[in-house]
């Protein structure tokens, strides 16, 4: 579905028209540059796409005065070239593909072509949409963190507060059952939260006020896209 790529500044409250208040969480969605414009089913990969970008990256080291990025990252002669092939003045810091040829058959799509941008004009308020982001990595956590499990008692000479407990069968099947809630890495996983309302944009800043809560850190990259009735 059409989309743009977007930052997760934090969460606000707005008042609808019926006093209502709504927990919103604001991203911002610049115009988004269309880097490559994928043509269709005879092409690889075989449908109907654009790829966006989203913000910038520094393209050479520093001058004597003091222009660039002295140290760290920069982007490399292969992202250089191609946004340079699409006519774009900056290297994009993010790229995301959208796929087009999902959309409703109802709804008719410009010819899009590289070097075009789309902005948060796209949606309007009422709109629904999903939201996929990347959640808060928390390290090698334990089960009691990771899966909400209430542990052992903490009296009575007990010693295994936070331990997970018996984990497998007896004799039959001896072994540990796979998909068991065991410690391990928690977050750091890509989610998409689905049926969000858009309450309000603003056109000037280029913000969206989207409903509810969304996976993901202040300032993290997002993606909204729209999404079937």
């Amino acid at each position: 579905m059409l989309g743009l790529i977007g930052r997760k500044i934090g969460m606000t409250q707005v008042f609808n028209e019926q006093g209502h208040q709504v927990p919103c969480t604001v991203v911002e969605a610049k115009p988004n540059p269309v880097v490559k414009v994928i043509a269709g089913e005879h092409t690889k990969p075989g449908y109907r796409a654009i790829e966006l970008g989203y913000g910038s990256q520094v393209t050479r080291r520093a001058n004597k005065k003091g222009e660039g990025n002295p140290k760290g990252r920069r982007a490399n002669r292969a992202e250089v070239q191609h946004a340079a092939k699409a006519g774009v003045a900056v290297v994009p810091r993010a790229l995301r593909a959208f796929r087009l040829d999902d959309m409703p058959a109802d709804v008719e799509l410009p010819e899009y072509k590289a070097g075009d941008a789309i902005d948060v004009s796209i949606f309007a308020p009422g709109d629904f949409v999903k939201v996929t982001g990347t959640s808060k990595g928390r390290g090698f956590q334990g089960v009691v963190k990771r899966y909400g499990i209430g542990g052992g008692p903490n009296t009575h000479g007990n010693t295994k507060h936070r331990k997970p407990g018996s984990v497998g069968a007896g004799t039959d099947p001896s072994r540990v059952i796979k998909g068991k809630k065991m410690p391990g890495q928690y977050g750091n996983k890509r989610h998409t939260q689905v049926n969000l309302r858009v309450e309000k944009i603003d056109t000037q800043r280029h913000l969206l006020y989207i409903r509810g809560a969304v996976a993901g850190p202040t300032n993290g990259i997002v993606l909204v896209r729209k999404q079937q009735g």
